[in-house]
């Protein structure tokens, strides 16, 4: 077998992150970058469909919140669109390079 490609795979695997929506089911995600913003983190996520290949469409912004465990985060939605607006644009500046954003107007 060849070890550059178990080293890609493994490296890929460890970007997904699991989470369960509202409906309880597990949905994958992409881990993009952690944007910090007036003392806070967020998280950029990146969905992948079902076919396993990623969802060209729009990242998930999700705060992180400290949980009792030092193994475990928790992440919650972020109502304040101004918040997201300023951490999206965070992320955009620092990946201006390796990514085409598309402006919605």
């Amino acid at each position: 077998m060849d070890e550059n490609k178990d080293l890609e795979l493994d490296e890929e695997l460890n970007n997904i992150i699991v989470l369960n929506d509202e409906n309880g089911e597990e949905v994958q995600f992409e881990f993009l970058d952690l944007v910090e913003y007036e003392q806070e983190e967020y998280v950029i996520l990146l969905p992948i469909t079902n076919e396993g290949e990623e969802d060209l469409g729009e990242v998930v912004i999700l705060k992180v919140e400290e949980t009792e465990s030092e193994d475990e985060e928790s992440y919650v939605s972020v109502d304040d669109e101004e918040t997201l607006n300023q951490v999206f644009e965070i992320f955009k500046e620092k990946f201006k390079d390796e990514f085409n954003f598309v402006d919605e107007e």
